[in-house]
């Protein structure tokens, strides 16, 4: 059985009785009102209940478990150097290392005043220094599947005193396959534990899955079921596929954007989008999962200071990517599944700030798009685009597919052909002299022998013994 909490929001963290230390942190970001999920889930956990926590993406999840879990580990928290004394109590799993770092310093943010420590393990990076940090002890553990079931494996960590246990962003481990890595993890925690499932949606797989691993939740959900933020401005642009790069090349230097996430649906597409994108002027860069780590947080950490004005991403970087301020995301490609678009443009529009959502498509990917509005039962605004004739025409170039108006294809004229070529073979006057010289030379050599040089044609000089008989 399930019970949900009223809607009543909380005026000031204060309210919440959090250790002193947590309130400074929370201070020095500036936030004073508790959004909703954190107005409702901050006073449950407190209690240690099991929460499953469903609210739109970018209304602060992070902080909603972060901040009870934290103040629930106090009574634990020590100086010692001694990493007996900071065993792992609390852990938290994420679907990507994104995500995973970022919730590690949101972490790091808000116990920067209390002597309790924090550390983050992923993968894509070498494992030496996740194991010197491990060893030195952690409460909080902040980890993907794979690389923390390589630290258990390697007898570099140990779960058995974990006491609150996390699972953000849960239905995005279901779609990236992590079911059999979540079953394997959770078997080897203690079986008294607090339990919480954070997500953006809450499937049917979902509540399965919560069914085997919480007991007794407090269900909490601010938002209808796959819901939009209310921040958000969204607006889809019908182009051609010629017209997609100049319609974004358009979008972000009509509209001024200095900070703009773009999605496509493919690897190869998102490298080949930021390239066109840099010849045609605008400062970009791209992450996907077939690049390194250390490549794609340079990436991150170059859109945050705002070296870049364009980040093209593939549904890697759409969940838990937290760049404050984003004005807009453009989905270059609209998603396969409905509910990516939902988590997509959960990049803009956060923590109450207002956000614009645009979206380019295709004749052909319009059942897309008609599956997106069924998800979230609403109907997205069409808009017109009109793009200038020299970016048409430059789209159109880039992409291969026409040449330029007035100009008429140069095709390269036949070779000359010399009749010396054509000629039957003949031999030339040395070649029968020299052939005739050769058969001179063999009727020379002595009997039953035969001159090698000869056969293989590489010399017309005779034995020595043939020499001295002349």
């Amino acid at each position: 059985m399930t019970e949900s909490t009223s809607t009543t929001v909380t005026p000031t963290f204060a309210d919440f009785d959090l250790h002193p230390g947590l309130l400074q942190a929370v201070a020095d970001t500036g936030y004073t009102t508790p959004t909703p999920i954190q107005a409702q889930a901050i006073p449950v956990v407190i209690s240690g209940r099991d929460v499953m926590g469903a609210a739109q993406t970018g209304t602060g999840k992070t902080a909603a478990f972060s901040l009870p879990l934290l103040h629930r580990l106090m009574p634990f928290a020590n100086a010692s150097a001694s990493p007996a004394r900071h065993p792992v109590r609390a852990l938290v799993l994420a679907p990507t290392r994104e995500l995973a770092d970022q919730v590690y310093e949101s972490v790091a943010t808000y116990a920067k005043y209390v002597p309790l420590r924090a550390a983050v393990v992923f993968g894509g990076v070498d494992i030496g220094p996740q194991r010197e940090t491990l060893r030195k002890g952690c409460e909080i553990l902040i980890a993907t599947p794979g690389r923390l079931l390589d630290h258990i494996e390697q007898k570099n960590v140990n779960l058995s005193q974990v006491s609150v246990f996390v699972l953000d962003e849960a239905d995005r481990m279901l779609d990236m396959g992590f079911l059999p890595d979540l079953e394997r993890i959770v078997r080897l925690l203690p079986a008294q534990r607090q339990t919480l499932l954070f997500s953006a949606t809450f499937s049917n797989e979902i509540r399965k899955l919560a069914r085997d691993s919480v007991k007794d939740p407090v269900e909490i959900s601010v938002a209808a079921r796959n819901a939009t933020a209310d921040t958000v401005t969204q607006i889809v642009y019908q182009v051609s596929s010629d017209e997609k790069q100049a319609a974004v090349v358009h979008l972000v230097k009509s509209k001024g954007l200095k900070q703009v996430i773009v999605f496509s649906n493919t690897k190869v597409g998102t490298a080949r989008l930021a390239r066109q994108l840099e010849r045609d002027g605008v400062r970009a860069e791209s992450i996907h999962g077939d690049k390194s780590q250390q490549e794609r947080m340079k990436a991150l950490e170059a859109f945050k200071a705002g070296e870049l004005e364009v980040l093209v991403a593939t549904d890697v970087a759409a969940r838990g990517l937290d760049v404050a301020g984003v004005p807009c995301v453009i989905n270059y490609d609209l998603p396969f599944n409905p509910e990516d678009y939902v988590h997509r443009i959960g990049r803009t529009g956060r923590a109450g700030a207002e956000g614009e959502a645009i979206s380019l498509f295709t004749g052909d990917e319009e059942r897309f798009l008609l599956d997106i509005e069924k998800l979230i039962k609403d109907k997205i605004t069409r808009g017109q685009l009109s793009l200038p004739p020299r970016t048409r025409s430059s789209s159109a170039s880039s992409s291969g597919s026409s040449r330029r108006e007035g100009r008429t294809r140069w095709t390269p004229s036949s070779p000359p052909v010399d009749e010396f070529f054509l000629r039957p073979y003949e031999p030339s006057p040395a070649q029968s002299s020299s052939g005739a010289a050769d058969k001179a030379a063999l009727s020379r050599t002595a009997p039953g022998r035969k001159s090698v040089g000869v056969l293989l044609g590489g010399t017309k000089r005779p034995y020595p013994e043939q020499t001295q008989q002349s």
